[in-house]
């Protein structure tokens, strides 16, 4: 009877792991087939280009009738010896930064005030209202404010204030003008971003703090802080990707009236340039082009990397 009794559980348990397995191998046998048109619509719409394109970096082709040679590493010397790639480059890195940590200040100002602010609902909707504009809207918006004989110089003579006239969009003041047009389009969306995990932390834990004697500083930075770190840097690594492919607010500014000077390029109006013969004797350079995106890319990657690894550090100071 001791037996039977011991016997029968481990049979149920037999039992019950052989339906398991079972219904696991049965479940398996389903993944590939719904998972097989999403892997091939990836690999022919996603891999297979990306992997053309960095073979194209080291090759010389104008399109399709024009002869393919290999040129080796020859794109990539070129590019370093090139001005216009070198100016874009550092523009490229400047915006991501300097943009990344306005947005950064933006959101965490967000962040404290928005919280328990009665309209909060109301300001998240305004300030989303710009990133819903499309970027050569904005573009050619802050172009006209920003002309010399625009909105901006007009209030400034009207208000006396000759002094503060500025030509805005000169050379060495346009890359700012373009800067300041971005943080505008795109701060509503990362302050929207950020605060949908704000809104997710238990009220209590305010209530808690409020008890201690914790101010909105403090209760941002032992509570509201510490339970979005996960959001700022999804956040972070969504801007890096969107810094780096800056493009059409730059190509905005100056409309029909020709390519960008080189003091408001990036990188991606560079290799929009270098594609379409904007550059070289009408003669597209896709190869070159080829290069840039894949420098692009591990720019990219190397600022998700650092983000991430902030983190990751930030985590096991908070643990």
């Amino acid at each position: 009877m001791v037996a039977d009794t011991v016997a029968r559980p481990a049979a149920r348990r037999g039992r019950a792991t052989a339906d398991g397995g079972a219904l696991h191998v049965e479940r398996r046998r389903l993944y590939l087939p719904l998972l097989l048109p999403a892997l091939i619509a990836y690999l022919l719409f996603f891999v297979v280009p990306s992997i053309f394109g960095v073979v194209l970096s080291f090759a010389e082709w104008s399109g399709l009738g024009t002869e393919f040679s290999w040129v080796g590493v020859a794109n990539y010397a070129e590019l370093l010896s090139s001005r216009m790639f070198l100016s874009s480059f550092l523009n490229t890195v400047l915006l991501t930064l300097v943009v990344g940590v306005a947005l950064f200040l933006i959101a965490v100002a967000a962040m404290v005030a928005l919280r328990t602010a009665r309209a909060g609902a109301f300001i998240r909707s305004a300030v989303f209202l710009p990133f819903m504009i499309s970027p050569i809207a904005v573009g050619l918006a802050v172009s006209f404010l920003f002309n010399p004989k625009g909105m901006v110089n007009t209030v400034l003579g009207l208000a006396g204030l000759d002094a503060l006239r500025q030509p805005w969009l000169g050379p060495e003041l346009i890359f700012r003008v373009i800067m300041a047009g971005v943080v505008w389009s795109a701060a509503g969306f990362y302050v929207v971003l950020v605060m949908s995990a704000v809104d997710g932390i238990p009220p209590s834990l305010y209530e808690v703090a409020r008890i201690e004697g914790a101010g909105l500083i403090q209760q941002f930075r032992y509570v509201t802080l510490p339970l979005t770190r996960d959001m700022i840097a999804t956040a972070a690594a969504l801007w890096a990707i969107a810094g780096i492919k800056t493009f059409e607010i730059v190509i905005a500014f100056v409309g029909t009236a020709g390519t960008p000077p080189p003091e408001a390029r990036t990188l991606a109006v560079e290799q929009y340039l270098r594609v379409t013969g904007g550059r070289i004797g009408g003669m597209a350079q896709l190869g070159q082009a080829a290069a840039i995106g894949v420098v692009m890319t591990a720019i990219t990657v190397v600022l998700i990397v650092l983000s991430r690894r902030i983190q990751r550090r930030d985590r096991l100071e908070w643990s």
